[in-house]
């Protein structure tokens, strides 16, 4: 009888040890974070501000760059994956269709592994197909309704001045980051719209796109990498053609983003505006990266609107801990930013000189 309780007890702990290695198995490997490119400004902060926050929780993670290519993240996700990934956390590539998306949830899901999209907008029906599937982002659309604001309010002040040939109207150009992609939709969009109707009720006439021709009255980065770039080349065009002494110059650069808006200034400061004591197109981006920081300071560039980098990175790993622990993903995530249990919206703020 003693041997066989000797034989009990054995069996029970070695189920327990057993048991206890299969609970502990899905902490073991990496928080594998998918980045669109590292070449963005903006995602480059991210990646900096969530390696930091990752790296304070003592959790092991690695880094991925698709540099702008969907095949090469999906490639790179199945290997994640085979190496027994603990959580995919995805900067999608391809926001132009579900395709991309759908395709990361199904294979997570096969894993049974918790998806963490950030930053470029997934579709609620998408992230709702998988229970371990979140969206941290931004209330993309208040990003052009602020735009939209700062500009208006800029031009009604200093509408003489920015009216550079004087013809009653102001002359602007739009740089949209890429087609398809629903936070450069709303930019385009409403950052005009907005300023419009600041101005119409300020009694002035509504923004002009300099081109008559360009029935869309945006330039794309065709490439979708929302550039400097990109901006740089369009811009340098632009001035070839539209300038003060033609009575026709664009008086108005706004970026869906502060790369591009950044490349603007250069082509601007490379025809010799937007230098200290010398004229200025005001030119406006999004995101507050550091180099637009020191532009706005330097009076090259007038506004951006903020995007908290360092907010969005706090809010993925709390994410990532909570999946880790089996608690609700949402768990001490402040609860006025959430939305319907599938996305965390991180507020935008306008940042300007003044």
């Amino acid at each position: 009888m003693k041997r066989f309780l000797c034989l009990l007890l054995a069996a029970a702990l070695c189920l327990s040890f057993v048991a206890c290695g299969k609970k502990n198995s899905k902490n073991n490997g990496e928080i594998s974070v998918f980045y669109f490119t590292y070449s963005d400004a903006y995602i480059s902060s991210v990646r900096t501000a969530l390696d930091k926050a990752l790296k304070n929780a003592g959790l092991k993670f690695n880094d991925y760059d698709a540099n702008g290519n969907q095949s090469s993240q999906t490639e790179q996700i199945d290997v994640a994956i085979s190496k027994g990934s603990q959580a995919l956390v995805v900067n999608v590539v391809d926001t132009g269709s579900d395709d991309a998306a759908l395709n990361i949830i199904d294979k997570a899901r096969a894993a049974n592994i918790p998806v963490i999209f950030f930053n470029r907008s997934v579709e609620e029906s998408v992230v709702k197909s998988y229970d371990k599937c979140v969206f941290v982002g931004t209330d993309y659309e208040m990003a052009g309704h602020m735009q939209g604001q700062v500009i208006g309010d800029y031009l009604v002040k200093n509408f003489d001045t920015v009216d550079l040939n004087k013809d009653g109207k102001i002359s602007y150009v739009m740089f949209k980051g890429q087609e398809g992609n629903m936070e450069a939709i709303a930019r385009t969009r409403f950052a005009v719209e907005d300023a419009d109707k600041i101005l119409t009720e300020a009694g002035k006439p509504k923004l002009q796109f300099y081109d008559a021709a360009n029935a869309n009255k945006y330039l794309v980065d065709q490439d979708g990498l929302w550039s400097s770039a990109a901006a740089n080349n369009y811009m340098g065009t632009i001035l070839a053609k539209y300038s003060e002494s033609n009575k026709n110059m664009v008086e108005l650069v706004i970026a869906n983003n502060d790369e591009m808006a950044m490349g603007a200034v250069s082509a601007l400061q490379g025809a010799g505006y937007n230098k200290q004591g010398g004229k200025v197109i005001p030119v406006f981006g999004v995101d507050a990266t550091p180099a637009a920081q020191t532009a706005i300071a330097n009076g090259s560039m007038i506004g951006t609107i903020k995007q908290d980098a360092e907010g969005m990175a706090k809010v993925i790993a709390s994410i990532v801990d909570n999946f880790r622990n089996d608690r609700k993903p949402f768990d001490g995530i402040e609860e006025s930013t959430t939305v319907g249990g599938w996305r965390v919206n991180i507020p935008y703020s306008a940042y300007t000189k003044e």
